[in-house]
């Protein structure tokens, strides 16, 4: 496997290299990389999350802070259809279940990341093979007031259900434009969280993600 590129010095230089990058399959780049390439995702559901970092010489990995730092950018591969229809939902970060007095939405991991994220889409339809399937566009994005807000109110609306002990009663109908689901290779993978009597207590590990309509009407609007 070759090595990535390194860090992109300035947003100039990213989005230059993300569009240098667009009408590539994933094949096309994974042969310049090196690297094997799987039949399907379904066992390596974020292949192609990684090598799109491994071509923008993305630094984050799985910290919990912005895939660029240093540019205050978040990157996101989002699939999308033939017609560019948004197929999934898309994963931010690890929702806290414990030790969330005194969190707020300013200083929460998911407010941080979605300051300014560069969305790459993907062609994803499932009967294209991966290796032939392209590459879009760049879209760099900035939630605009009325997107901040819709974030913050789901987020604070989900944290206090985690607060109070309802975790278990979150379900992905929650939120208007987020929405917190279990975030676990099976459901047998347990975490500490906080019990209806204040007390710790065990359930699956939570993820936040933005729902589809709300990627769609980013991508729809910035295409």
């Amino acid at each position: 496997m070759k090595k990535s590129l390194s860090s992109p010095n300035s947003i100039d230089e990213l989005m230059q290299r993300a569009e240098s990058m667009a009408g590539l399959t994933l094949g096309q780049l994974a042969d310049y990389h090196e690297i094997e390439m799987p039949n399907d995702l379904k066992r390596h559901k974020g292949w192609v999350g990684q090598l799109i970092e491994l071509e923008l010489g993305a630094l984050a990995g799985s910290k919990p802070e912005q895939d660029f730092v240093h540019l205050g950018i978040e990157l996101k591969t989002i699939p999308v259809s033939r017609r560019g229809k948004v197929l999934e939902t898309t994963y931010v970060t690890v929702a806290p279940l414990t030790n969330i007095q005194g969190l707020t939405w300013e200083n929460s991991v998911v407010c941080h990341k979605l300051q300014r994220v560069l969305w790459i889409p993907v062609q994803g339809d499932r009967e294209i093979p991966l290796s032939e399937r392209q590459i879009g566009s760049p879209i760099l994005w900035q939630p605009s007031l009325e997107e901040r807000e819709l974030l913050r109110q789901d987020w604070e609306e989900i944290m206090e259900l985690i607060a109070m002990g309802q975790v278990d009663k979150v379900t992905a109908r929650h939120g208007e434009v987020l929405q917190l689901r279990p975030k676990a290779a099976n459901s047998q993978v347990v975490t500490d969280s906080i019990g209806r009597d204040g007390q710790l207590t065990q359930t699956n590990p939570r993820g936040f993600y933005l729902k589809t309509q709300f990627t769609q009407r980013i991508l729809s609007q910035l295409l």
